[in-house]
């Protein structure tokens, strides 16, 4: 495809779900919420505007430094690997029409799961949508229903009244899922293990990859 492309072309191939900024893909263990501990195949979507001052992954903010890549292409190498499933993250993958990619990862037979602060109308045919709210661009109204899986970053003891508005939203089988901020988790692991005791609707999600030291 990339070979065929005529100056211009990209854009109008990227508004169509065609080709997608790709800042980098990997096979490895996923870290955090319900699915932690599975294998699975890492598509890091370029290009965020929702600036968590902690994110881990500022590199992946500015989408025009990572080229366009296809679609297709993408799919095909996820289907080389044994876990036939897919999780998009970013950056924020709701910035891009994904009803193609997924339908494509579909057809070969590879789950589609997807991680999304919900800022933006949310694209594609998912398995699993983790949504993680962020105070900075707040969810929009209907990805609330979709949610399978409702993860809240927590650095202060403020963000609890956050991740409980966001959980008052979510349909009952929706699972609850409060994650200690890597650089201060140390700290505030002792009151966030405590208010999960005391409000068992909720779990404990941590980053396992970094104390696996894995990507």
């Amino acid at each position: 495809m990339r070979n065929s492309l005529k100056e211009g072309s990209a854009s109008d191939l990227l508004k169509e779900g065609l080709l997608l900024p790709l800042m980098e893909e990997f096979y490895t263990i996923q870290g955090e919420g319900h699915n932690m501990g599975q294998a699975a195949y890492f598509i890091r979507i370029g290009g965020c505007d929702v600036g968590c001052h902690w994110c881990d992954t500022k590199a992946s903010w500015n989408a025009e430094v990572f080229p366009p890549a296809s679609a297709d292409e993408i799919a095909e190498r996820a289907a080389q690997y044994p876990a036939k499933t897919v999780v998009v993250t970013g950056g924020e993958p709701s910035l891009y029409p994904l009803d193609y990619f997924t339908q494509k990862l579909k057809s070969i037979g590879i789950r589609t799961m997807v991680e999304t602060s919900g800022a933006h109308p949310l694209s594609g045919h998912w398995d699993w949508i983790c949504l993680s709210p962020k105070k900075f661009a707040p969810p929009r109204p209907e990805i609330f229903q979709s949610a399978h899986e409702l993860k809240v970053v927590i650095q202060h003891q403020a963000d609890i009244e956050w991740a409980e508005r966001n959980a008052a939203l979510v349909h009952e089988a929706c699972l609850l899922y409060l994650q200690p901020e890597w650089s201060v988790s140390e700290n505030i692991m002792p009151w966030l293990t405590e208010y999960v005791m005391q409000n068992p609707r909720w779990r404990i999600s941590l980053q396992s990859h970094k104390y696996m030291r894995i990507p």
